[in-house]
C-alpha cells in the first residue's frame, strides 16, 4: 500500500530525535513530563506502574497523544524535593532492567530443568 507509513517509522529515531526529552512543570512542583520518543502503552504503562511502587513518587501518568503517533508523555510528581523525577523514573528503569534480568534467568533454568527431566535420549 502506498499510502502506509513505513513500518521502521514506528521505531528507528530520525537523525533529530532524541530518545527521551524532560520538561520541568513550572506550575507544580517537584514534577516533570518526559517525552518517550518511539513509545507507545507498553512502555507507558510498564513505566507507571513500576514509577507508582515507589513511596516518593506521588503522581505518574501518562498520554499516548494518537494511535499514529509513536511518542507517550509520561508526568511524573515526587513527594519531596530530595528526589527528583528524573531520578525516580532512572530508579524505575533500573529495577524494571533487574527483573527482566531475574525473568530471564528463572525462565532458562526452567527449561533448562524441562530439559534433563524429560531427556529420552532419542537424538
Amino acid at each position: 500500500m502506498a499510502n502506509r507509513p513505513e513500518r521502521s517509522d514506528a521505531f528507528l529515531l530520525g537523525d533529530d530525535e532524541e530518545k527521551i526529552e524532560y520538561q520541568p512543570d513550572t506550575k507544580v512542583a517537584n514534577a516533570g513530563t518526559f517525552t518517550l520518543n518511539k513509545e507507545d502503552h507498553t512502555v507507558g504503562n510498564l513505566l507507571r506502574m513500576q514509577l507508582l511502587r515507589d513511596p516518593q513518587v506521588k503522581f505518574a501518568g501518562y498520554m499516548h497523544p494518537h494511535p499514529l503517533v509513536n511518542r507517550i508523555h509520561l508526568k511524573v510528581q515526587t513527594s519531596t524535593s530530595q528526589v527528583a523525577p528524573t531520578e525516580s523514573l532512572s530508579a524505575a528503569i533500573e529495577d524494571l532492567s533487574n527483573e527482566t534480568d531475574h525473568l530471564i534467568t528463572s525462565v532458562t533454568d526452567a527449561i533448562e530443568k524441562w530439559k534433563r527431566e524429560n531427556d529420552t535420549g532419542m537424538m
